[in-house]
Parts: structure tokens; sequence; C-alpha cells
């Protein structure tokens, strides 16, 4: 009943009958993780993608001195490892827990199977890869085209857009991961906190973050203002 919740709950499976959710969920493999353990290797053959049923797991590619560009930072409801799956390719990326996790494991060839019995399937998973792909797009723009408070900002905005609009909410992920994957250093994204308070956009207590000022923080995001 678990794995059958937390799938029902994926936009990649929404609107899916019980029975269909029954098969889903037969094929499924239900993996605990210790925290620190890797869940594939970059090149690895793509056999299955992966749901964060509990905890959170990084994407990241290391450059040949050791150092990391996290890519995302998955938690719980959210699939990894799809596109590769679908492309019947390799990884592109690494991906290790960074707490102890649960994770759910759908083998390609168990999905294929079920996809080429029912259509609404690949409807819905076409229609939630396209939306990870305008994720990605919007992430290389952050990257790219923002500096770290507007990065940090629009990060923000997010996390209590997904909390239903909460004004004050816990990261989820520590701040030094954070900083890794909004592409700044920890200590650049601790200037850019500290400065967020000074102005009254927000207030920080440990990962607890509360705002104060929405309208000040969203024209940070967008660009409209500067710290």
């Amino acid at each position: 009943m678990f794995v059958q919740n937390v799938i029902a709950n994926l936009p990649l499976f929404n609107g899916l009958t019980q029975a269909q959710l029954e098969g889903l969920a037969s094929i499924i493999v239900d993996k605990p993780y210790e925290k620190g353990e890797m869940v594939f290797f970059e090149g690895t053959p793509a056999k299955g993608f992966y749901v964060v049923a509990q905890g959170h797991v990084k994407i990241y590619k290391s450059a040949p001195d050791g150092r990391e560009a996290i890519l995302h930072v998955f938690g719980p409801g959210e699939p990894f490892g799809e596109v590769a799956v679908f492309q019947g390719g390799t990884y592109p990326a690494h991906a290790v827990t960074v707490e102890k996790s649960r994770l759910l494991f759908l083998p390609r060839e168990g999905l294929v199977s079920r996809i080429s019995s029912d259509p609404a399937l690949a409807l819905n998973m076409m229609a939630a890869l396209s939306s990870r792909l305008r994720q990605f797009a919007n992430k290389i723009e952050a990257l790219t085209l923002k500096e770290t408070p507007q990065r940090l900002a629009a990060y923000l905005v997010t996390a209590s857009e997904l909390k239903d609009g909460a004004d004050s909410f816990t990261l989820d992920i520590a701040k030094g991961l954070l900083a890794g994957m909004l592409g700044t250093a920890r200590e650049t994204l601790s200037r850019a906190l500290t400065k967020m308070a000074e102005e009254g956009m927000v207030r920080v207590e440990g990962r607890q973050i509360t705002i104060l000022d929405r309208n000040a923080l969203e024209a940070l995001a967008s660009g409209l203002e500067s710290l």
C-alpha cells in the first residue's frame, strides 16, 4: 500500500486507475539506502529509474580534480533517472543519497511492457518529462544569467510555493548542499542570506526561513531589484 500511495501522487502517473497503480506497484522494488550510498554512477546502463519515497538524493557530475557540480537534489515524491531510461542509454550523472533514504526502483523492462499495453501511461510520462525539461532550462538560465542573490531568492520563492505559499518553512537540505545546487560557495550563500535579512526580506534561524517582504524577494528573484 505504501508503494501505491507514493506513485499515486506522482505527476508521472497522475490520473491512473487503482488497477493501473496496482500493476505498476507489482514491478517496483522498494530499496533502503544509508547516507552517502551510491544509487548509480555516470555512464552505467540505465536499467530503470527511481522515485524518492523518503530522504534526499543528490545528482552530480565530477571533474577530474574531484570538484562536484550539483545538478539537482531530489526529495520525497520526486522521480529521477527517467530520461536516460526512456532513451535506453546510460545515466548522465552520479546519484548518491545525502541522508538515510528509501527509494522505489522501476525497472525499464517491466515499465516498457506496461506502457505497451496501456498507452495512458505513455501520455502521462511525456507530459511529466516535458515539465522536467522546462525545469532544467530554467536552471541553466539561472546559473548563466543570474547572480547568487537572485538565484537564492528564486529558490526561496519556489520553496515557499511548494509549501502552499507558507511564509515560514524549513529548508529541506543543508546550506552547503544548497550552495552547490545553486552553483556558488557556501560563504557566498551565507553572505547573500545575511544581506537579505538586513534588507528585511527574510528572517533566518538555522534552516528555518521566514519571508518578511515577499514583494521584495520576488523582485530580487526576477532581477528587478539587486542587493
